[in-house]
């Protein structure tokens, strides 16, 4: 996608109801704010919605079907849904179709229809590689269909993305670094993180409930999210979300019956890698009466932390007396460019993870 145009996506949220299996996390209609099943009309209408309001240059725009089942509905219906694109799609309105699916439901008839249909990416829902936190989930796929979907996939040319979650039942920390290890073994494109919420009307409420499942707390999951995400980004996998999409319900707390939701967890996640990367800058260092932290604009959010807090905690940490941060256009995004005691010291987040590999 060129750099210069703005990407804007059309969002379709497919029925789960082919889904084979009911996931212990899953309520696809509670996560989704979405019922019912969608037809062909229901996509040309919202297309058409869309359409109306978005630029028509310099934009790149994607129809995404949403969901996480879409090649597990019945084959015609997959059939129908895409065809309804493919005038916008000859027309240039549209630029590129998304779905997601399950990596137990990808064959080369599926592969053979989304090709046909100009898909260029595919999501799977991995989730985990550790077979028995995905027999405990009652996920009703192996690690090895992961490894066989993602194969197939990428020989066929398409952009391959993968969604992995952070605190199944069964799980822990490392489970979730070997699960990311694994993943990046396999060169998928993009990923998604998502912690997992106790949804209401799912078999993991009636877990936590009976007191057999206790879900992550928010330093937990930003701690775990953050070791992942450093996984992916030092393997050059772009990570394109951070937590669940916040919806209406959601955001009024209706659906999510315990869990760590944030609506802006991303920003917690890379404020914390920020936070130690400052750190780890600044560990062979005693009292410092002044420090200058130089950041491009675009980062001076994610240094700051939500509320300051790593202002906060950085210049109690170290004892600051007067602590700045200067946006400075100059410095490349993603590095940190410290000044004190008539000293520079500059970092990018790249070399902290590699360094962190070490």
């Amino acid at each position: 996608m060129s750099k210069d145009k703005r990407h804007y996506i059309i969002p379709i949220f497919v029925s789960h109801r082919g889904c084979p299996h009911d996931c212990i996390f899953c309520n696809q209609k509670k996560i989704t704010g979405q019922g019912g099943d969608v037809g062909a009309e229901d996509v040309k209408n919202k297309i058409e919605e869309y359409l109306e309001t978005l630029p028509k240059e310099n934009a790149v725009v994607e129809l995404a079907f949403y969901g996480g089942s879409f090649t597990a509905i019945p084959y015609d219906q997959q059939e129908a849904l895409l065809r309804v694109v493919q005038p916008y799609i000859a027309q240039g309105a549209i630029q590129n179709i998304r779905v997601s699916t399950r990596p137990d439901c990808i064959d080369l008839r599926v592969i053979e229809l989304l090709k046909a249909n100009k898909v260029q990416i595919v999501e799977l829902g991995v989730q985990s590689m550790d077979d028995e936190v995905l027999r405990i989930s009652n996920r009703g796929h192996s690690s090895q269909d992961v490894v066989n979907a993602v194969a197939l996939l990428k020989d066929h040319g398409f952009t391959v993305g993968v969604q992995v979650m952070v605190g199944l039942p069964g799980d822990s920390m490392q489970k979730c670094i070997d699960t990311v290890k694994s993943l990046i073994e396999l060169k998928p494109d993009i990923a998604r993180i998502y912690p997992v919420l106790v949804i209401t009307n799912t078999y993991l409420e009636q877990l936590y409930h009976r007191g057999e499942y206790v879900p992550l707390s928010l330093d937990e999951t930003i701690e775990r999210c953050k070791n992942l995400l450093i996984l992916f980004e030092r393997s050059n996998i772009d990570v394109i979300r951070i937590g669940l999409q916040p919806t209406e319900n959601i955001l009024e707390g209706k659906e999510v019956v315990a869990g760590p939701f944030h609506s802006s967890m991303r920003q917690l996640v890379v404020s914390a890698i920020y936070r130690d990367m400052i750190l780890y800058m600044l560990k062979d260092t005693e009292a410092i009466s002044e420090l200058e932290i130089f950041v491009h604009p675009q980062d001076i959010s994610d240094i700051l932390g939500q509320k300051r807090n790593n202002f906060d905690y950085i210049r109690n940490h170290k004892k600051i007396e007067k602590l700045r941060i200067t946006q400075k256009v100059d410095i490349e995004r993603q590095s940190i460019l410290l000044k004190y005691d008539e000293k520079l010291h500059k970092m990018s987040r790249k070399d902290f993870h590699n360094i962190m590999a070490n």
